[in-house]
């Protein structure tokens, strides 16, 4: 792993070669179902563990499987408010209901190294476009060759699909369409966070590989930033092109200083 990556794991990104994706989608549902039951900020990971395996607030049928849900929700979004990443997940959750999607899309793509592969082929495509399950086989295949099997391939593909429809980049069951996600002031905001602590700052920030998975325009994110820091979520400052992005009620002293010994 590289220096940087090792820096950003402190805060809840994932390098690891492996990815959920090869066994579920980003799991929009079940994310949903535990942060409503378990609706404490302050919550351990042990908690969410509790609630999932002994409560099975998710309805599973065995022991095994709450198990694997509770592994891949771990996969996909941590579950440790130790993390920023998480923390600032939950943050937004519930002050920004429509952004949810979008929320756990970002989240999963800072930690699902096969999922964040695919985002420069399916968001190269134009509103409209069909993207086949098929095509979408052969661009993972590409990366590794001979890495899946078919069957795991096809598996992947479906559920990669399935996570970027969920998101709204996409539409359709058995025929998937290129559409526009709506992004959203929690979105733009989590989006921003996540290029900051990658290092970016100032009109950088809105130019990202996280600002680029919202299908946002500069000036519309600008303008939902702007908004995001009138309800206080963060702090937006611009005079003409200089531009200033802080995250005082996300960041805590101590990821402070991992990010000033990063720069």
């Amino acid at each position: 792993m590289t220096e940087k990556n090792k820096q950003l794991s402190r805060f809840g990104f994932s390098f690891e070669r492996g990815g959920a994706h090869t066994a579920r989608t980003m799991m929009l549902t079940e994310l949903g179902a535990l942060l409503a039951y378990v609706d404490r900020p302050e919550a351990e990971k042990s908690d969410y563990l509790r609630a999932i395996d002994d409560e099975n607030c998710l309805g599973k049928r065995s022991g095994k499987t709450r198990t694997l849900t509770y592994r891949h929700l771990v996969d996909f979004y941590s579950l440790d408010r130790t993390n920023v990443l998480f923390r600032a997940l939950l943050y937004f959750w519930n002050r920004d209901i429509d952004g949810q999607p979008l929320l756990a899309l970002l989240c999963t793509f800072a930690r699902d190294s096969i999922f964040r592969s695919t985002a420069p082929f399916i968001l190269k495509f134009p509103e409209g476009a069909t993207i086949t399950r098929e095509s979408l086989e052969a661009f993972i295949d590409a990366q590794e060759p001979g890495r899946f099997s078919k069957a795991t391939l096809k598996s992947t593909a479906q559920n990669i699909n399935s996570t970027w429809t969920k998101s709204g980049h996409l539409y359709g069951r058995a025929r998937k369409v290129r559409s526009r996600a709506t992004p959203t002031a929690g979105s733009v905001s989590y989006a921003l966070l996540l290029g900051y602590l990658a290092g970016s700052r100032g009109q950088a920030l809105f130019q990202t590989k996280y600002t680029q998975l919202l299908d946002c325009t500069f000036d519309k994110a600008i303008e939902l930033a702007e908004t995001a820091s009138r309800k206080g979520w963060i702090v937006f400052k611009r005079v003409g092109d200089v531009i200033e992005v802080l995250f005082p009620n996300l960041i805590n002293q101590e990821e402070m200083e991992w990010l000033r010994e990063q720069s």
